[in-house]
């Protein structure tokens, strides 16, 4: 069987199509991946060890419709390119994770008769995914909450299989963690991140709870500050000798699953990975939701995650006031919130996602 995934723009869309390739391999699948040739995902399939086809594809700015004709031309080309190497390569099934280059990929596929699968990794289903979830076999969601953006014979065929995660998220281990970055194994660990470009403003209310989180009795704080934000948040919080044995600061790790291993807790943004992973590694946490995402979904992903139990959440406009700083004192002083946190991570069961996926990518393979 072969299964062409496709996505692009983020790593939020590939990320869970890697795992998704994985847990297919391990099924004897053969997986190949479409995507723009410039994009993120040409890098990170290409780290992954995936055969990847380019696609070129754009979107379109709504305020400025000239920009649609080029749009659509693309897409029409890339269609009709796509087409040609389906009837080369034959797959059983495409699946689709976002972006604009799943729409020339899938109507492709549409136009030579080969099922499409949708996923969507956001609790707000994005454009390209609604366009093709009408005429989708399967539509595959991480938040049930995703699906009141489907109508009709769409949302029947909705299911919620959560967001796959990498397996170097899930074999990643707490001694692996603690020896990278340095950190004793009988200490607290609190793991910082804004995602892979930083957060300033996230960074800069951790900065200002310097002096609060260094007087916890054996705490260690890893903060990954983003490459461009390294220096600024290195001369704000100016470590002494003896802090900078319990505060670890880099600008960016490719080890964020040997980070999360290696956590007791978490401060992250909200997007569709981090708390894919966050769960997956069952790491309470406190979500401070990037608020100029796309409808405000990182705030919609976050609250879902706050409806389980599994984490707190402040908005970003509100992280120099109390409940920022007493929501991070309880995650960091108070045992038993951790644990009560990461029981409701364990329940959502999100090790079980690229195996839904899986299911549900077979099934609709099994109709073609």
């Amino acid at each position: 069987m072969l299964a062409v995934l496709s996505g692009g723009g983020t790593a939020g869309h590939i990320n869970p199509a890697i795992a998704l390739s994985e847990e297919l391999a391990d099924r004897g699948w053969d997986v190949r991946f479409a995507g723009t040739p410039t994009g993120v995902e040409a890098r990170l399939v290409e780290q992954a060890g995936i055969p990847f086809t380019p696609f070129e594809a754009q979107g379109f700015d709504r305020a400025h419709l000239l920009t649609l004709p080029k749009a659509l031309a693309k897409i029409q080309k890339s269609t009709k390119l796509a087409r040609a190497w389906f009837d080369e390569v034959r797959p059983d099934v495409v699946v689709g994770f976002g972006g604009y280059v799943c729409i020339p990929v899938a109507r492709a596929a549409e136009q030579r008769g080969i099922p499409v699968v949708v996923h969507e990794q956001n609790s707000v289903m994005g454009m390209a995914n609604k366009y093709l979830a009408k005429r989708a076999a399967a539509v595959c969601l991480t938040y049930e909450r995703a699906a009141e953006a489907l109508s009709g014979d769409a949302r029947s065929r909705a299911t919620v299989t959560g967001n796959p995660v990498r397996r170097s998220v899930f074999d990643a281990t707490r001694a692996e963690g603690r020896a990278v970055f340095g950190v004793p194994e009988d200490a607290l660990m609190l793991l910082v991140t804004g995602g892979s470009l930083g957060a300033r403003h996230l960074n800069q209310a951790v900065v200002a709870r310097k002096e609060l989180l260094l007087s916890h009795p054996n705490l260690h704080v890893v903060h990954v500050t983003g490459p461009k934000e390294l220096d600024a948040v290195t001369e704000a919080l100016s470590l002494s000798p003896d802090e900078a044995r319990h505060w670890h600061l880099h600008g960016f790790t490719d080890r964020m699953g040997a980070a999360m291993a290696a956590a007791d807790a978490i401060v992250s943004r909200a997007g569709a990975t981090s708390l894919a992973e966050i769960s997956a590694r069952a790491l309470p946490a406190l979500l401070v939701p990037f608020p100029h995402a796309t409808e405000d979904h990182q705030t919609m992903n976050a609250r879902a995650c706050v409806g389980a139990g599994a984490a707190f959440m402040v908005a970003d406009a509100d992280v120099e006031g109390p409940e920022f700083e007493r929501h991070l004192l309880s995650l960091v002083g108070d045992e038993g919130v951790r644990e009560r946190m990461a029981a409701a991570a364990r329940a959502q069961k999100t090790r079980d996602a690229a195996a839904l996926l899986a299911d549900a990518v077979a099934k609709a393979a099994g109709a073609h």
